[in-house]
Order: C-alpha cells, then sequence, then structure tokens
C-alpha cells in the first residue's frame, strides 16, 4: 500500500492523499446500509487528476471508484481500494442559451444549479429528494429521478451531451465534434463492438421489445440497455450508457443538460381514499390529467406523522386500510393553474373520498401538506431501536398494478416480521418506496431479511415484472438479483458491456455487476449505540443531507461523519478497545473544527444537530483544571471580561508596533485583521419619555467596540431606539452577565444554564415581569435565550425586532452602493432569512447575501483557536463591485467576515442608523 500512497502523493499534494484511519472510516460510509473501508481518499480538482489517479490505481492493481455527495443508497459509493473524492474544482456550472441549457461538472450540488437557474425559470429535469445534497456525478451516473420528473425528465432523456473519462485515460466530449472526430478514430473498435450490440438487439424482436417494455416505467436496474434501441449512432449509444452506470464504465467529467421549466404557480391537495385499492384506481385516471405530482401514502406512514405538529386533524382518526394521495399541480399563470385544479377535481368527483379535497395556492400550506409527505420516512427513523439501520427500497410496475403490488407488499412485511413498515411513493409512475428497520448485528436478523428479499424480488419480477430499482441505482444491495429481473439474455449483454469497457473490472467493482448471490448480504454497516452523551445521534441514519450546511465539511469532518467516528469510538469503549489514533484525530477532526453552528439539524431529516454531541463530548473531556477555570470565569463574569478587554487592548498596541498581518502570523490566525476596539462599557440613555423597551447588551458586543464611543454597538441600539421613539431601559448589572452561550460551547453545560438564569431574573425585574419588550443585539444569544427561556419571557432578537417595530416608525434614505448581507446560523435557525433581506432591502438598493456562504465558521471563538475553519467556511465569499459594507447580527461572526473579504461588517443596526440618520437630516434641509 506505501508504494500506492507514495505515487499518488507525487501526483497530488500530500493533504489530498487521505490515508489516517478516521476520515478512511468516514469517507467508507455513504447513504447506504453497506461500509466498506478505502485503502487510500485521493481528493481530485480536475480531469488530469482523475486521470492519474486512475492511471495509479491500474498500476498498482487496486479498484477504484468516484465518490460525489455520497448520499447513494446502495452501497455505490463505497470501496475497500481507491476512493476517489470529487473536489470544489469539478463544481463547475455554465448556463447556456438562456437558460434552455445547462452545462455543469459533477461536484456541483444538484439544488445549486437549480438555484443558479430559477430567474430564467428553468430547473434541470432529475428531482430526487437528495437534490440539496446529491451532486450532479451521482444524479447522472445513477439516473435519480424524484417526485415530478417521472421518466420522460430524468438525465437519460434530458441528456444534451456528455464528457467521460474511460479506464484508459481516454476523454470524450460528445458535444465538441474535434473530439468524437478523435475518438471515432482513436476507439473505432469499441464504437463497432457497441454498434453490433445494438443491431443484434434491434434485430431480436423479442429482446428489443422487452428492453422497450421495461423503461416504459422508471428502472435503474442494472445498465441502461434502452440506449441500444433508443440510438443508432454509438456515440450517443456509449454517452447514454454512461448514464446509470454507477460509476463502473467511466467517471463522468461533466454533463449538459436540457433544462425543463420551473412553473411559479403552484396548488396541491390532500385526497383521502377509504382503501389502497381505490387510490390507486384513482391514480390511473389523474395520470390523463395535469398533475405534476401524484404521492401514495398507505395508512401505516400516515399514522407514524398523525401526531407531529401542523399535521391534519383527520390523520388520527382514519380507518385502517385508508389511503391518501397528495397531488401537485403547477403552471405558468394562474389563470391555467385554476383551470387545472377544476379538471383535477372533476377527475376526482368520480371516487368515494373520506372529505372533499380542496386545493390551496398558499405557501405556507403547501409547504404543510408536504411536510405529511416529507415526515414518513424520517418518523420511522425516529423510533427505530439504537443499533438498527433505516431501510427504503423502490420498485416501480406498471400504475394499473399499483394497488395489488402495494398490497403484496403489506403482506411480505407481515409475513417476514417488518411490522412498522411503511408505503409510500410516486403514484404517477407507479413507483413506491418502503421503509423498515433492520438489526444487522445479529446472524438470524440477517437471515430474516435475506429470506425477505429472496421472496420480495421473486413476488415482484414473476407477478409483475417490476423494476427492483426504480430510481435508487442498483449498487450492491440488487446486484445478485440483476439476471433475476432481466434474464438470462439481457443480463449476458450487461456483463458484455461492463468487459468492454472496463476489461480489468477496476472500476467500482462489485456493483451492477456481481456474480456473488451474497453480495447483498455482505460489507453491512455495523450501527452501535453512539452512547447517552446525546442519544439523538442514534437516530442518525448517515444519509449526508446535513453536509452542504457545515462550515468544516471539506476540511475535516461533516455532522454525519462526526458521528460516523463517534459510533466508533462508542464501540471500542463498549468493547474495551483503546480508540488509538482515531481517538486522537478525532479531537482536532470531531472537536475542535465544530463549529456547533446547529445548521445540520436544519436539513437533516430526524433533526439531529449533531452541535449538541460536540458540546456534550466536549464537556465529558474537559479536564479538572480546565472545569475550574471555567467555573471561576462563570462565577467571576465581571472580572473575566475586564481581562479580556485587557488583552484586547494589548494586542492593538502589539498590532501598532508589528502590523496587523505580522501579528495575525505570530498568533497562528487568531489576531484578525480590523480586530474592534474594547468598546466603552456605558450606556446613556437619554430619553426620558418614549415606550418603554428593555434592551441587553450581549458580552461580545460589550467586549468588541468600534474606534469611537458613538460607533460602539451599544451606543447605536440606543441611539435607533430612541430615534424611534423607545425609551431603552438597560438591566442593572449588564456588565457581569452573559447568557451562557460561550459556556455552553464549550460543553459546560451547568454552568451556561446558571448564566442564563441569572440573566433571565436581570431581565424579569428590568421588564417589570415581561411588560415591557426585550430585545437582544446578538442572533446567537438571542437563540439561546429563546430556547432557555422557553417562553417564560418574551424576547426579541434585533433583526426581527428592527423588522417588525422599527422600520414602520423610521424614515430611512437608501444608500445607492450595494451592501453585504450575511445570515448567521443562529439568525437562519431562527428563520430570519427574509426579515434580515427586508430590512437591508430598505436601506439599501441593492442587497447582496452570497447564496453559497452559510455558517461563517467562526463558531464563538472557533474563528481564533481554529481560524482555519473560518477561512474555509468562507472561501466562496464574493464582495461585489462597489459594496459600501457588510452587515450581520453577531459580533464575532462579523470579525470573521470582515478579515475574510477585507470590507468592514457591522451589526445590521448600523445601517439602519446611517440611512435614518441621512434622511432625518435630509428632511431638515
Amino acid at each position: 500500500m506505501s508504494a500506492l500512497i507514495d505515487a499518488l502523493r507525487l501526483r497530488l499534494p500530500a493533504e489530498r492523499v487521505i490515508t489516517d484511519e478516521l476520515r478512511r472510516l468516514a469517507y467508507g460510509t455513504d447513504g447506504s446500509f453497506y461500509r466498506l473501508i478505502p485503502e487510500v481518499v485521493a481528493v481530485v480538482q480536475d480531469e488530469d487528476e482523475v486521470r492519474e489517479v486512475t492511471r495509479i490505481a491500474r498500476a498498482h492493481q487496486r479498484s477504484v471508484t468516484f465518490r460525489a455527495a455520497g448520499t447513494s443508497l446502495c452501497g455505490q459509493a463505497v470501496t475497500d481500494g481507491v476512493l476517489v473524492l470529487l473536489g470544489e474544482g469539478l463544481a463547475t456550472c455554465r448556463i447556456g442559451d438562456g437558460g434552455n441549457t445547462v452545462e455543469v461538472g459533477p461536484a456541483i450540488v444538484g439544488a445549486e444549479v437549480n438555484r443558479r437557474l430559477a430567474p430564467l425559470g428553468r430547473k434541470i429535469g432529475p428531482d430526487p429528494a437528495s437534490i440539496n445534497a446529491a451532486k450532479i456525478g451521482g444524479i447522472a451516473a445513477n439516473n435519480s429521478s424524484g417526485m415530478c420528473c417521472g421518466t420522460a425528465q430524468n438525465s437519460y432523456n434530458t441528456l444534451a451531451s456528455l464528457r467521460v473519462m474511460l479506464a484508459d485515460g481516454t476523454v470524450l466530449d460528445t458535444g465538441d465534434a474535434a473530439s468524437v472526430a478523435a475518438f471515432r478514430h482513436s476507439h473505432g473498435e469499441l464504437l463497432d463492438r457497441l454498434n453490433a450490440l445494438a443491431h443484434g438487439v434491434r434485430a431480436d424482436a423479442a429482446l428489443a421489445g422487452r428492453i422497450r417494455s421495461k423503461y416504459k416505467i422508471k428502472n435503474t436496474t442494472g445498465y441502461s440497455l434502452n440506449a441500444l434501441v433508443d440510438y443508432h449512432d454509438p456515440v450517443d449509444i456509449l454517452a447514454h450508457l454512461m448514464i446509470g452506470s454507477e460509476g463502473t464504465l467511466g467517471f463522468i467529467s461533466r454533463v449538459t443538460y436540457n433544462t425543463v421549466p420551473e412553473h411559479a404557480h403552484k396548488a396541491s391537495a390532500l385526497a383521502f381514499f377509504e382503501d389502497m385499492e381505490s387510490a390507486c384506481r384513482a391514480v390511473v385516471g389523474l395520470k390523463a390529467r395535469p398533475v405534476a405530482a401524484v404521492e401514495l401514502l398507505d395508512r401505516a406512514s400516515l399514522r407514524c406523522v398523525a401526531h407531529k405538529p401542523g399535521m391534519p386533524p383527520l390523520l388520527k382518526t382514519l380507518s385502517e386500510g385508508a389511503t391518501a394521495l397528495l397531488i401537485e399541480t403547477r403552471a405558468p399563470s394562474a389563470a391555467e393553474l385554476r383551470q387545472q385544479t377544476d379538471s383535477i377535481l372533476e377527475e376526482l368527483q368520480a371516487y368515494t373520498l373520506i372529505e372533499a379535497p380542496a386545493f390551496t395556492t398558499d405557501p405556507a400550506e403547501i409547504e404543510r401538506l408536504w411536510n405529511v409527505r416529507k415526515g414518513t420516512f424520517p418518523a420511522v427513523g425516529a423510533v427505530r431501536k439504537p443499533g438498527t439501520t433505516v431501510i427504503i427500497e423502490d420498485v416501480a410496475v406498471a400504475v394499473p398494478d399499483l394497488a395489488a403490488c402495494c398490497l403484496d407488499l403489506q403482506h411480505l412485511f407481515a409475513k417476514h416480521g417488518y411490522h412498522e413498515a411503511i408505503i409510500f411513493g410516486h403514484a404517477l409512475e407507479g413507483n413506491v418506496h418502503f421503509v423498515f428497520t433492520q438489526d444487522f448485528g445479529i446472524d438470524t436478523e440477517v437471515a430474516r431479511y435475506a429470506a425477505f428479499m429472496d421472496e420480495l424480488c421473486a413476488t415482484l419480477v414473476k407477478k409483475y415484472d417490476a423494476s427492483l430499482k426504480a430510481e435508487h441505482g442498483t449498487g450492491r444491495n440488487m446486484a445478485p438479483f440483476v439476471e433475476l429481473e432481466w434474464g438470462a439474455q439481457a443480463y449476458g449483454l450487461m456483463k458484455e458491456i461492463k468487459q468492454l469497457f472496463d476489461p480489468e473490472g477496476l472500476l467500482n467493482p462489485g456493483v451492477i455487476i456481481n456474480d456473488d448471490a451474497e453480495a447483498h448480504l455482505k460489507h453491512l454497516k455495523p450501527m452501535p449505540a453512539a452512547g447517552q452523551l446525546y442519544a439523538a445521534v442514534d437516530r442518525c441514519i448517515e444519509c449526508g443531507f446535513c453536509e452542504p450546511q457545515c462550515p468544516s465539511h471539506g476540511l475535516t469532518l461533516s455532522p454525519r461523519q462526526r458521528i460516523v467516528g463517534w459510533r466508533e469510538l462508542s464501540r471500542r469503549e463498549a468493547a474495551g478497545e483503546a480508540p488509538g489514533q482515531l481517538g486522537e484525530d478525532y479531537l482536532y477532526m470531531g472537536l475542535d473544527t465544530c463549529a456547533a453552528c446547529g445548521l445540520c439539524a436544519t436539513a437533516c431529516p430526524v433533526g439531529i444537530e449533531t452541535g449538541a454531541l460536540t458540546r456534550a463530548v466536549r464537556g465529558e473531556k474537559l479536564s479538572g483544571v480546565a472545569r475550574s477555570l471555567g467555573r471561576v470565569a462563570a462565577n467571576h463574569f465581571g472580572a473575566t471580561q475586564a481581562l479580556a478587554r485587557t488583552a484586547l487592548k494589548a494586542g492593538h498596541f502589539a498590532e501598532a508596533i508589528v502590523g496587523s498581518r505580522a501579528l495575525n502570523r505570530l498568533s497562528g490566525g487568531a489576531w484578525k485583521e480590523g480586530m474592534p476596539h474594547p468598546q466603552p462599557l456605558r450606556y446613556q440613555v437619554s430619553r426620558s419619555a418614549g415606550d418603554p423597551i428593555v434592551y441587553f447588551p450581549t458580552c461580545a458586543g460589550r467586549m468588541f467596540g468600534a474606534d469611537s464611543a458613538e460607533q460602539a454597538l451599544s451606543a447605536t441600539v440606543i441611539r435607533v431606539l430612541e430615534r424611534a421613539g423607545y425609551r431603552p431601559i438597560v438591566p442593572d448589572g449588564v456588565n457581569s452577565l452573559c447568557c451562557g452561550q460561550s459556556f455552553a460551547s464549550k460543553g459546560l453545560a451547568a454552568e451556561a444554564d446558571a448564566k442564563s438564569a441569572e440573566v433571565e431574573a436581570a431581565l424579569m425585574k428590568a421588564s417589570n415581569y415581561g411588560e415591557y419588550p426585550i430585545v437582544l443585539d446578538a442572533s446567537a444569544c438571542t437563540l439561546r435565550m429563546k430556547t432557555f427561556l422557553a417562553e417564560r419571557l418574551k424576547v426579541f432578537d434585533l433583526v426581527e425586532f428592527a423588522h417588525d417595530a422599527l422600520l414602520p416608525r423610521l424614515m430611512l434614505q437608501k444608500k445607492a452602493d450595494p451592501v453585504l448581507v450575511h445570515l448567521n446560523c443562529s439568525a437562519r435557525r431562527m428563520g430570519f432569512e427574509a426579515k434580515l433581506k427586508q430590512l437591508a432591502a430598505a436601506c439599501a438598493e441593492q442587497v447582496v447575501m452570497p447564496p453559497e456562504v452559510k455558517c461563517c465558521g467562526f463558531g464563538g471563538d472557533r474563528g481564533f483557536a481554529v481560524p482555519e475553519l473560518n477561512a474555509h467556511a468562507l472561501r466562496k465569499l464574493e464582495v461585489p463591485s462597489g459594496c459600501c459594507g457588510g452587515y450581520s447580527s453577531n459580533q464575532t461572526c462579523e470579525i470573521g467576515l470582515t478579515h475574510a473579504s477585507g470590507v468592514p461588517y457591522r451589526s445590521i443596526v448600523h445601517l439602519l442608523d446611517e440611512c435614518s440618520a441621512e434622511a432625518a437630516r435630509m428632511a431638515s434641509c
């Protein structure tokens, strides 16, 4: 192995050749229930690096697996060979033809492509449920579909052109005439053999007919044999064989899609039927109506979300066997939308429903209805036993067979003891998903699963000629059953295709083509209990949906990977094994570089906040000395703050001598360019009249001030409140108070709660026991107190109060130059994105909120302690030309943003102050 790694390090920077046990374990995990630990992980940034890594692996006879996001559900993205991880250099996107086409690299997230297309009213056709995390490489390589795309708008059918690298390193760009000509010359034999295969298939009427029949419904089992009957040019055949090939035939380095319309007008309705059969009969009728999506939910799936907040009350009283259809229609105009909803309701009148359905166009109500559908999968995952795995399978049958198929599935669940199983899915395409839990740590349970899979596949194939994999890809789980579904002749074609493209069998072996009849029962992922520090971790299904939200993803570990690592450490502890180097590495990768921002919970299907695990582990690992120092700091917070202010003054003194850049280097990045000066700890309230309001200046704002007293955060907040007609009240003894957030982030939970309780008492007194509104000037502290107080007192974040109460009272003169706005993680979690944007838009003609920047990675004091986290999180921050400043609502975030961008970031209240002062000045002229 060392020779392989040495060779890779000669071609790639050392930091992109990953060999440590912790990260190899982390990247040995995808969204499936399989695990293989790679020998090495090679991070590649361009096509040339992919070629070099593949060449080196081939020279050392190691297998190669390409990995994009790792959200795949069937083990397509794991290997015990060389794992090629796609870096951001391959996350390209170029929109063409007014949005009708888009050329994308394999490492860009699907939702990001759609975000860029949205202003043009377009989107890519594939719409998997994982689109907010899944990347184009995986979407194309798995031929992923979803709720609305059906078969007409998947990658296969919306492919305009494709750029692919074969196992020998040759690149073919089917959208480049010169590339095609060169490939015809260099690989004429390969194209001739493909042409011969296609001629042979088309000459066999029975086989050609079977292939066409199989693709009338969704099908991702095996290779895309429809390419052999749909296309005559072998270049087109090759391109379409790559779609759905799961990295076993070549590396897709670029895809050009024909985009599809994204209609702005939408309406949804939830229709309830007495039984599965009548619901499925309605699906047949609805297929002829203008519907965009029809999602089926069986009684078990409805039951598992019935008691969640916001669910329709009817869910609790439905009879056994009741089935729901969630229907959506979309149109380019409101008038057309009304016509479409009328047409659908007319169709539904032909069926007996439990209650009359009604369409809604209200976005909030539509979201509420879709939360019924979205909540089913996580509901099963949330209640499973520790140590078990959630399995989600998907199959497709002809729509007329849907009811009988679902009933057979329910029978099989009962027969094999999967009583918690639920069924839901894309009924319009005859495509249903079923979810159940499985323990792979017990031999008898594995045997139960094996028996279930055998009978399931036999029933679906023999009775319905079903697709055993409709949209999740074949992977390892269904590879042993490909021949069962397709028959020996078609399966022989697939093996011939694999041999033609990958004669050495080094590209993702074991996936799609696998002669081991028990391959689906091997390399099963263990799911050890993660202990009691944060029990919610046991609900993690390792799907990876959290990763795009995480500021440390790509630097060290993502939330999913932290949990993977912690599970392994917990397993070792339970088994009496030493944590080893993995445990040492976890201290930095798992704990030190976690911002604990909580954004992972906003994307997690089961609501896990991995930051809570980090805080708990940090607390457990604190030494006695550190815990004592923390207790002293909490008990003497005023003195602690004074000491910190002194250190900040000393830093500015040193900066004046050696310069800010030199001090930044000498401090290991802790000292930032543009570091604020200490704020004067005086709060001058000039108004004796006005509406009383309690203003709590948070400790970060008290610490980091401005170059002048009048520009200090507290002085600015008080000035703006007074200008709006309020009389601010600052709680007594505020300079010794802290909401506890800084202690909580270090794992000092008891000390944090004690500090929060002190603030509660002070706020209770200052607000006359809740009579006056209370405003905090840092979103992180607001979130902390909102959570701690649990409505005992109503507190407002400065962003929400300024939007709701100050805007109507202030005259504002807009700035002509663009302003940058950062939605910090706490404001994001509180749902203030729209309010912050509207607040800034009231003050500036152009507001820029960089969409690819989420948490800034400062994480309280992480930006000082591990500045590389802050730098990594803000690597995509771009400053628009002529920008007049940046604004947010957390002082430490603003320090990191200022350092990263070179633009001074301040609280959003400074923007309000400037614009309202200018408006007043102009009014007085």
